[in-house]
């Protein structure tokens, strides 16, 4: 309970206020106007979003591993890349994704880690670990950007009656090479965009798929066969010469890998018919 006293000291001090303001009441009214522009100032610039972003100092590293299934893309990429990064300053923690054909490890640092600095340490051990990876993968840091960062997503069609300058009508390759050779190069080239990235459609593949009769008789033949054993008939594993990429599993013989020749299919010098597997034509 208040004592009166104290009902007094706070009833005077209260009354001294009132009474300073009404005889400075133009100071009151600047100070009011300066507290009211300020306001505003700190208004156009506050950072206001419905959905604010909270995610945390993260680098993500992809690597593309064309014809790997999950389980070897787990075991020979992803799980280098991981021990590779073990130990770095500020380091929290580390997840990762393995699919097929990609491998995707996210690399998490404390609160106040500097992005950039964060950035140059992966970017080090990504150097270190490369020679440990199978020849070809190509491992990279993903852009500056977080998971709130995506502007928007947009779709590229073709009316029904659209036709290509040569007459035939527009297929889910050409919609996807159009989308990776115009648009989205223009779309890179405006300022505050880091990535565009496409989804969907069907990428232009050029498959080469030799004819072994036609081959053998034009003296074209498929080198290093090796003989099977345990069967009657032998059959070849041939391996076509590494023109684009290199030996994977799970891959057709237009990439430059492993493919099977059938040994009825053979040309060439006599001494390449009298053994079966000398050569597959």
């Amino acid at each position: 309970m208040i004592t009166d006293d104290r009902a007094n000291d706070n009833g005077g001090a209260l009354y001294g206020i009132i009474r300073f303001a009404i005889a400075h009441r133009w100071l009151m009214l600047a100070l009011t106007l300066v507290l009211v522009a300020v306001g505003i100032w700190s208004f156009t610039r506050l950072p206001i979003d419905a959905t604010p972003d909270i995610t945390n100092v993260q680098v993500q590293i992809n690597t593309e591993a064309s014809g790997y299934s999950p389980l070897e893309s787990e075991q020979r990429v992803t799980f280098t890349i991981e021990t590779a990064l073990a130990g770095l300053p500020g380091l929290d923690y580390t997840r990762s994704i393995s699919r097929y054909g990609l491998s995707q490890v996210t690399v998490v640092f404390k609160d106040g880690t500097d992005l950039h600095f964060a950035r140059q340490q992966v970017a080090e051990r990504i150097q270190q670990v490369k020679s440990q990876l199978p020849a070809g993968l190509e491992p990279r840091m993903g852009p500056i950007a977080t998971g709130m960062g995506e502007i928007f997503m947009y779709t590229v069609g073709a009316k029904p009656d659209a036709r290509k300058p040569d007459g035939t009508p527009w297929t889910a390759t050409d919609l996807r090479t159009l989308q990776d050779w115009v648009v989205r190069p223009q779309l890179r080239n405006t300022p505050g965009v880091t990535e565009v990235n496409t989804i969907g459609g069907f990428a232009r593949q050029i498959h080469i798929n030799p004819r072994s009769g036609e081959a053998g008789r034009a003296r074209f033949y498929l080198a290093r066969c090796g003989r099977r054993r345990g069967r009657e008939q032998p059959e070849c594993r041939c391996r076509l010469y590494r023109t684009q990429r290199p030996v994977v599993p799970g891959a057709r013989p237009g990439a430059g890998r492993e493919a099977r020749c059938d040994p009825r299919y053979r040309a060439g010098p006599p001494r390449w018919r009298a053994d079966p597997c000398a050569r597959c034509g």
